[in-house]
C-alpha cells in the first residue's frame, strides 16, 4: 500500500527538460495506494516575490494547471514554498508507516526540500529519478540526485523500474 508525492507537475514547469515528466507520472499513479500532488502557487507576499523578483505562478494563473490527469482519488493540493512535505502528507506516511515515493519537478529544487522534509520528519523518502526533472536543464537534474543521494543515501535513489508500488 505505497505511497506516492508527485511535486509540480504544471504546465509553466514543462519545457524541453521536462516534457517527458507528465507521461512518466500517468504510468506511475496506478501503482500506488495513495496519491498525492502538489502544485506551486506563488502568493502576492511570497519569498519568491519579495527576495527572487518572481511573479509567475501566481494563484489561477494558466501555468500553475496542472500538466498532467491526476487520478480521480489523488490528493491535490496547493503549495507556497519549495516543500511538499505537508501535514497531511506526513501524517499518512506515519499512519501506514510506510516511504514517500517522490517524482516530479524540480528535482534540484522541490523533489530535493520535500525529501529533505521527509526524512528529517522520520519517513522514507523514495526518489523516483527517471520520474524527475528539472525545469532548469539536464544539469540541473543531476545536480539534485548528487545532492539527495549524499543526503539520503544513494538507496533511496531508485528507478521507476526499481521503485515500489503496489504492483
Amino acid at each position: 500500500m505505497a505511497i506516492l508525492l508527485i511535486i509540480d507537475v504544471q504546465a509553466g514547469f514543462i519545457n524541453p527538460s521536462t516534457a517527458h515528466i507528465p507521461e512518466a507520472i500517468e504510468r506511475l499513479q496506478g501503482r500506488f495506494a495513495t496519491v498525492f500532488a502538489s502544485r506551486f502557487e506563488n502568493a502576492p507576499d511570497s519569498p519568491f516575490r519579495r527576495w527572487k523578483g518572481l511573479a509567475r505562478f501566481a494563484p489561477g494563473m494558466p501555468e500553475t494547471a496542472l500538466a498532467f490527469a491526476p487520478r480521480a482519488d489523488a490528493a491535490v493540493f496547493a503549495k507556497a514554498g519549495y516543500s511538499a512535505a505537508t501535514d497531511a502528507v506526513i501524517a499518512a506516511a506515519k499512519a501506514a508507516d510506510l516511504p514517500v515515493h517522490l517524482c516530479g519537478i524540480a528535482t534540484d529544487n522541490c523533489v530535493l526540500a520535500t525529501a529533505i522534509g521527509l526524512f528529517e520528519a522520520g519517513i522514507r523518502p523514495i526518489v523516483i529519478a527517471d520520474a524527475c526533472a528539472s525545469h532548469a536543464g539536464p544539469d540541473y537534474h543531476e545536480a539534485g540526485l548528487l545532492l539527495l543521494k549524499r543526503l539520503l543515501g544513494e538507496a533511496q535513489i531508485l528507478s521507476a523500474a526499481e521503485a515500489g508500488g503496489d504492483e
